[in-house]
């Protein structure tokens, strides 16, 4: 059905959009500071792996609401493939209940299918996966694990590619690792490099990713391991029965999250939770 009162665009990346953007998620989401649009132009416009693609929703001269996604490149079973990962979505509060995030997405799902993105990948909490799966045909994947422990984090020696992970090639690296209102710092354990959040979860220190040695991620500043870590993420090469880490409870987690998927190449193709590498610095951005 025609919604007179809200037209739908492809987001603009000036710096017009770009402001107008930020400016909507800071009032849907005032305690989120770094919705700033230094960092929305780093996430949308700087990304090696493509700019954003997304659409607004608009009320006359007011952005009414936003859905954006931005590019990534991951290995796929045995190729190499450009696909999305779902971000930001925000709408105003006097237009939310009129369905336009299911609008937003849809028309962002139809135009990436047309330009060959084969597929959207996102991290849902508990309220939103059920919206993502039964409104917008994305698969729930399986939980993601949030692990907090004390020692290394064992890792088997299996060679085998998991079915799905980001590539994270030196350009992407150095990338994720400029973020304009974060600063990392690393820690070097068993031949890995172990990229730290200044963050916490249950007062351990946030383990964002882990990286074999010889990359971008060697130029952070290091410091030794923290006593007390957490790490959230799927990765199949992590052997929990050989590392002191325990997985918190539903029950314990501010807002447990799940690994979605969406194909868009429509080979209706699916992902087994247990052969995913998708660790925090794949899709948390702070």
């Amino acid at each position: 059905m025609a919604d007179p009162l809200h037209e739908l665009r492809p987001i603009a990346l000036g710096d017009a959009g770009i402001v107008a953007i930020a400016r909507l998620l800071r009032e849907v989401f005032p305690g989120a500071r770094h919705f700033t649009e230094e960092v929305l132009r780093w996430q949308y416009v700087e990304n090696p792996d493509g700019q954003a693609v997304g659409y607004d929703a608009w009320s006359g001269n007011m952005l009414a609401a936003h859905y954006v996604t931005i590019p990534l490149r991951a290995q796929v079973e045995d190729r190499e493939e450009l696909g999305l990962l779902s971000l930001n979505t925000a709408t105003h509060p006097a237009h939310q209940g009129k369905g336009l995030f299911t609008r937003l997405a849809n028309a962002t799902y139809a135009t990436a299918a047309e330009r060959g993105f084969g597929f959207v990948v996102g991290v849902a909490n508990t309220n939103s996966t059920h919206g993502f799966t039964h409104k917008l045909g994305f698969q729930a994947v399986g939980p993601l694990p949030a692990l907090v422990g004390i020692g290394r984090i064992a890792f088997s020696e299996d060679p085998s590619l998991p079915g799905f992970a980001p590539v994270h090639d030196p350009a992407k690296l150095a990338w994720r690792l400029r973020h304009p209102a974060y600063r990392y710092t690393r820690a070097v354990q068993s031949g890995r490099t172990f990229i730290l959040s200044q963050r916490t979860l249950k007062g351990a220190r946030f383990i964002l990713g882990v990286e074999g040695g010889g990359h971008a991620a060697d130029a952070l500043p290091e410091e030794p391991m923290p006593l007390l870590r957490s790490f959230i993420g799927l990765d199949p090469a992590i052997d929990r029965r050989r590392s002191l880490y325990v997985n918190v409870p539903m029950r314990f987690r501010p807002s447990p999250l799940n690994f979605i998927w969406k194909d868009l190449s429509g080979r209706d193709r699916k992902l087994e939770a247990g052969r995913v590498r998708f660790h925090a610095f794949d899709f948390d951005t702070l």
